[in-house]
């Protein structure tokens, strides 16, 4: 044996094969120890070990450009290498590799699974070896690409998760994280409410819990780019391009779209208050003016405190004459007294009931009928989808413009879908919504007389609007359909023979009540008919 043959200083080169971290760890274990037996077997010296962890689909390895440095240098005569691909996968690097074996800076390569040796026949199988790898890596880049096609036509995520969802490696479909998705959803309505700033979602939602990959907290752009992500209102942006997915929504596109114009008009916070606390402070404006009514605390020699309101009278093209000052006490009372407006008697209320119930039944025909129209628009989309593609096939629309055309139609298609849902929904309970108010309007009275100014206040936003003060007197404008019930004002005595003459009146009356809590025995609403009453909320 000579002594070249002895002193043999070679490089062990291993690189993964993989993106995944756990078995691009498996890869190169495996294929160290192979190419240290090798080495041991074939009496080499190795000089270094380099470990790369970056792809050779185009060239810039650091770690593989460094070693060729020292090659050149003379530190290694050749490179342990698993397979050729593990060298080369590109046109660049597998020349460079060639030409330093044509110019014996490279005397050697060894392979546990590929033969090589410096000659003209070794060479040319060494560059089918790199041709072969390059084929490979453009083959597998274009089946990648035609099924991650394939699986966005068919709706289908051809990617990991985004946040919010998981995948499912069974069925290679994505589902709904039930404990990140309410995190996402609160977070595109509290940044819709325009009260937020991106820097603020951030702080609000991070605390909240939601982490991303890797349980690493969320920056400002990364809560930025997912509050601008369609995906979670159920289409699938991909290279610019919509398509219908068949994951499971998390919000609806309405909250989307409000959320992108807050997001447009880069709406600025709320300061938080910081003033003194005074029940109905901001509540009201004056009547005479429109400026805001303040208050202020008062402490008599007693030591006893009240509170009272009046007018800022900042108004500058108005000199407010309002000089009266209103106790908080006077407002709650006046409070009270709007609320048991809108009170609704217990028999009254029974018949309303029944009268939805009836309206329920009558309904179901025509919401059918509206349900279907949305599907037939929704179907004339899909055979519009259809002809554009075929446009698209035979060259009578370019790339740029099919894409504009579709991604237009999927959105149309989007908020068909989401409107006949919204339908759907609403078929299923405006009827409970108008109970709901029933019941509740039947409260009224009850919060009225429990002297609770807090939920006096609250129960007041919830039926009426425009609250105004005005020589110590309440103004509002009532909310449909608590409106109806204020304007059955002034709430008439009928009298017992005119009941009994006509007992099928649609003029219902508050039976006569031994125990009285209004100032007046009966009520009636005037030619008003209760189906309006079958679309109310509260």
């Amino acid at each position: 044996m000579t002594n070249e043959n002895q002193t043999k200083k070679f490089f062990i080169y291993a690189r993964k094969s993989t993106d995944s971290e756990d078995r691009q760890i498996r890869s190169i274990a495996d294929q160290l120890a192979e190419l240290r037996e090798l080495a041991k077997k074939e009496n080499i010296e190795v000089v270094d070990t380099l470990v790369e962890k970056q792809t050779a689909k185009k060239p810039g390895r650091p770690v593989f450009a460094e070693m060729l440095r020292r090659i050149e240098a003379g530190e290694a005569t050749g490179i342990l290498a698993w397979h050729p691909d593990r060298l080369a996968r590109n046109s660049v690097d597998g020349g460079q590799i060639i030409y330093l074996v044509d110019t014996c800076i490279i005397k050697e390569l060894k392979f546990p699974t590929f033969w090589f040796d410096p000659t003209p026949q070794g060479k040319f199988m060494l560059s089918i070896a790199f041709g072969q790898s390059k084929y490979y890596i453009d083959n597998l880049s274009e089946n990648i690409k035609r099924g991650h096609r394939q699986k966005l036509k068919n709706g289908l995520w051809p990617q990991m998760a985004p946040l919010g969802y998981l995948n499912n490696k069974e069925t290679k479909q994505i589902y709904v994280d039930k404990e990140k998705s309410p995190l996402i959803k609160k977070a595109f309505e509290a940044y819709a409410s325009g009260k937020y700033t991106l820097k603020e979602i951030r702080k609000i939602i991070n605390e909240l819990g939601l982490k991303g990959r890797r349980d690493s907290l969320l920056s400002v752009s990364n809560f930025q780019y997912l509050l601008q992500n369609p995906f979670y209102y159920g289409l699938i942006r991909y290279n610019g391009e919509f398509f219908e997915g068949k994951h499971e929504p998390i919000i609806s596109k309405k909250l989307f779209d409000e959320v992108q114009e807050v997001m447009k008009r880069k709406s600025k916070p709320q300061k938080v208050d910081e003033m003194k606390f005074f029940l109905y402070r901001g509540f009201f404006h004056c009547g005479e003016c429109g400026f805001t009514i303040t208050a202020d605390r008062k402490i008599k020699p007693s030591g006893k405190q009240y509170v009272y309101y009046y007018c800022t009278k900042k108004n500058p093209n108005h000199i407010c004459s309002q000089n009266v000052f209103t106790r908080e006490e006077k407002i709650s009372s006046q409070i009270n007294e709007a609320i048991q407006k809108v009170s609704l008697p217990d028999d009254w209320a029974e018949k309303m009931l029944n009268e939805l119930e009836k309206e329920k039944n009558e309904k179901a025909q025509s919401s059918r009928f509206f349900a279907q129209k949305i599907q037939d628009e929704i179907k004339m989309i899909d055979e519009k989808l259809e002809k554009l593609m075929n446009a698209y096939l035979e060259s009578a629309l370019n790339l740029a413009e099919y894409r504009e055309a579709k991604n237009k139609l999927v959105n149309q298609k989007q908020t068909l879908k989401d409107k006949l849902t919204a339908f759907e929904q609403k078929s299923n309970n405006r009827f409970e919504l108008a109970a709901k108010f029933i019941n509740s309007v039947k409260q009224a009275e009850i919060i009225a007389l429990q002297e609770n100014p807090e939920q006096g206040r609250d129960f007041l936003k919830k039926i009426g609007s425009n609250f105004r003060l005005s020589g110590q007197k309440l103004f509002l404008d009532f909310k449909n359909p608590f409106k109806i019930l204020a304007e059955a004002e002034p709430r008439l005595w009928r009298g017992e023979a005119t009941i009994a003459q006509n007992p099928n009146s649609e003029n219902w009356r508050r039976r006569k009540d031994s125990n009285l809590r209004y100032s007046f025995e009966y009520s009636s609403f005037r030619d008003c008919p209760i189906q309006p009453l079958s679309h109310a909320s509260v």
